[in-house]
């Protein structure tokens, strides 16, 4: 921080300045907000433990000389490193609830939270018994899922055991043991004959161009959570080679995969995907009947092992 950091009081001086900062050094905004004053005034009240939604008046109230220096230590990490500030402050919001975080997983931010919310209407055909979290990471999705579906047994599935530590800090966090639990594999590769009402996937699918191309905050994220091959479909081949082994009858298989439409499109002409719309933004998000799934499975199984040399 500089000197005239040190003149700051206030929670809304650092915020402004903050705000300032931000805009001067060009810093990122995608883990969570879009814009340098969201980023900002989250990162000053969870630092200092206040809610998001204080009134305004407070904004005025004089730092303890302590609280000002943790402060301005987070700040100055945020700006420097480019570091997000959901890592900064170790937790970050899906679905309107509270996840640990750190930089063994991706930061909570996929539009999936907005199907969650509406239960995945339309497209359910019953309440699920039991739901599949692939690719967990921190394990957001699978843990939301379990607060919608309150008799659904869920499993978090993730490739990473640092990950997976992760998750498993958040089931404790959430209470939830009793319903949701964590296992190690590649794929589905740890669940062997086991079937699920609803598989939920965001796994790692930005393509070598992309993954090039990205802003300095996203180099704190682990690349295993995030790029995938060259066309960012490595591992969605392989979920989709196996999905329908996985499924129930009436089973529905939705997976994330961002920019990389463009490549499942094309690589998949014949297969009649529904690509799901967000009302909140967001995009690159497929859903496919377990019908569908095994319906076109010898063409996913084939293309899958085409790309593999097998």
């Amino acid at each position: 921080m500089t000197a005239s950091a040190s003149r700051l009081r206030t929670l809304r001086d650092h915020i402004r300045w903050a705000v300032s900062r931000y805009h001067a050094e060009q810093l990122f905004f995608g883990h969570g907000t879009d814009n340098a004053w969201d980023d900002a005034r989250q990162l000053v009240l969870g630092a200092l433990h206040l809610p998001w939604e204080l009134a305004d008046g407070y904004l005025d109230c004089r730092l303890e000389d302590d609280e000002r220096e943790h402060l301005q230590a987070l700040l100055r990490r945020r700006i420097e490193e480019r570091v997000p500030t959901a890592y900064l402050l170790g937790q970050a919001w899906f679905c309107g609830l509270p996840f640990i975080v750190d930089e063994r997983v991706l930061i909570p931010r996929s539009p999936i939270a907005q199907l969650i919310e509406r239960r995945f209407e339309p497209w359910l055909p019953g309440e699920p018994a039991r739901i599949l979290d692939l690719c967990t990471g921190s394990g957001c999705i699978g843990i939301a899922c379990a607060y919608e579906f309150l008799e659904a047994e869920v499993v978090l599935a993730d490739l990473s055991f640092d990950a997976l530590e992760v998750a498993n800090r958040n089931i404790e966090h959430h209470g939830l043991e009793e319903r949701v639990y964590a296992v190690q594999g590649d794929g589905f590769d740890a669940l062997p004959g086991q079937r699920f009402d609803l598989i939920v996937s965001n796994p790692p699918y930005v393509d070598a161009e992309d993954f090039a191309d990205m802003p300095a905050e996203y180099g704190h994220e682990p690349a295993l959570g995030l790029a995938c091959g060259n066309d960012g479909l490595d591992l969605v081949r392989c979920i989709l080679a196996e999905a329908a082994d996985h499924l129930t009858e009436q089973g529905v298989l939705i997976v994330e995969v961002g920019n990389s439409q463009v490549h499942v499109e094309a690589q998949y002409p014949e297969v009649d995907f529904t690509w799901l719309d967000f009302p909140e933004g967001g995009h690159g998000v497929f859903l496919l009947a377990a019908r569908q799934c095994r319906e076109h499975q010898a063409l996913f199984r084939e293309r899958l092992a085409s790309r593999t040399g097998d």
